[in-house]
């Protein structure tokens, strides 16, 4: 299901408002979207901006047009995208939005369009110099910002911003739905987890750093038993398969939710991830303090954007989940 579909629909709301804000002309200078952690939030603020570009809209995007395909491929000079989820945004990347766009657009549309994904990324100073452009938006210029945590974002950002809020869609829906699309059980059940989206679950498995990234997780599972066991397994292979924050990241989503369906297998509770069934039995048998590691497999996630190495919050975790 491609995002137009996926906001027609899954979240008609958005698809209804945003339509009738451009068929009326009464658009927002800027946009926060907002939604819980696996909702396709930056692809969602990206189809939106293509709708105010689009060369045949009907009513937003087609995604076939010349125009919607230069974006695709960021080859269309009045969009600006920075990304949260790959570092923190600091002042110098708002100051180049401002400076950028302070001059006449460049392409014939004469809209220019900046897209912040997870504004809660940004640092104090980055915040401060975004206040003033929102304040003071140049005509026919459009923000669309996205948050995966409304309570972090500044009240002075929400209120110069109209929020549009994407629902979760069942993660068993997400799963069954992926299955149809021909997508491995195993792949839909794991991945579910990350991405409330069947796209975005599409995309990552085309990622050649999945299959290794998978293997690892699963064979890591299964040394912990034994803390000398998990230790060398984190210095001989786990560190070399993870040689990236978003890896990591990632790497501790997919462990957060083994983790999960243990705490649901003990609880008596459906478990997602059926066909890993044995391991997160063995999970549930072997490690007496599921709760609290879930937990600390939750707070490391945080510490990956500081300035701690990969290998110290691997090592810490594995002695954590193997205490006594």
């Amino acid at each position: 299901m491609h995002i137009k579909d996926y906001l027609k629909d899954k979240q008609p709301s958005i698809y209804k408002t945003f339509s009738n804000a451009i068929s009326t002309n009464q658009l927002s200078h800027a946009y926060l979207i907002v939604g819980d952690y696996g909702t396709p939030l930056k692809e969602t603020a990206i189809y939106l901006a293509k709708s105010l570009l689009c060369d045949s809209p009907n009513p937003l995007a087609c995604e076939n047009c010349i125009t919607c395909l230069r974006i695709d491929n960021n080859q269309y000079a009045d969009i600006i995208i920075e990304d949260g989820s790959k570092g923190t945004i600091k002042k110098e990347d708002v100051d180049h939005i401002t400076s950028t766009f302070s001059k006449t657009a460049i392409e014939i549309k004469g809209k220019v369009i900046y897209i912040i994904h997870l504004v809660e990324n940004m640092t104090a100073q980055a915040i401060n110099a975004l206040l003033k452009f929102l304040e003071e938006p140049g005509k026919n210029t459009y923000a669309f910002l996205t948050t995966e945590n409304e309570s972090r974002v500044l009240s002075t950002i929400i209120s110069r911003s109209q929020r549009l809020f994407l629902k979760l869609t069942k993660r068993e829906d997400v799963i069954e739905e992926a299955i149809k699309n021909n997508i491995n059980k195993e792949d839909a059940e794991l991945l579910s987890f990350v991405y409330n989206n069947v796209d975005n679950i599409k995309d990552k498995i085309q990622d050649e750093t999945y299959p290794d990234l998978k293997e690892t997780l699963i064979n890591y599972l299964k040394t912990l038993s034994n803390v000398d066991d998990v230790l060398y397994f984190v210095e001989s292979n786990l560190l070399e398969k993870i040689n990236s924050k978003e890896t990591a990241k990632l790497f501790i989503d997919l462990l957060a939710s083994f983790f999960e369906d243990a705490i649901r297998i003990k609880n008596n509770e459906h478990i997602f991830l059926t066909s890993y069934d044995k391991i997160i039995k063995d999970l549930s048998n072997a490690l007496p303090h599921i709760e609290s590691s879930l937990l600390e497999i939750i707070s490391l996630k945080s510490k990956i954007d500081l300035n701690i190495s990969i290998a110290s919050i691997f090592e810490h975790l594995s002695i954590y989940l193997l205490k006594e």
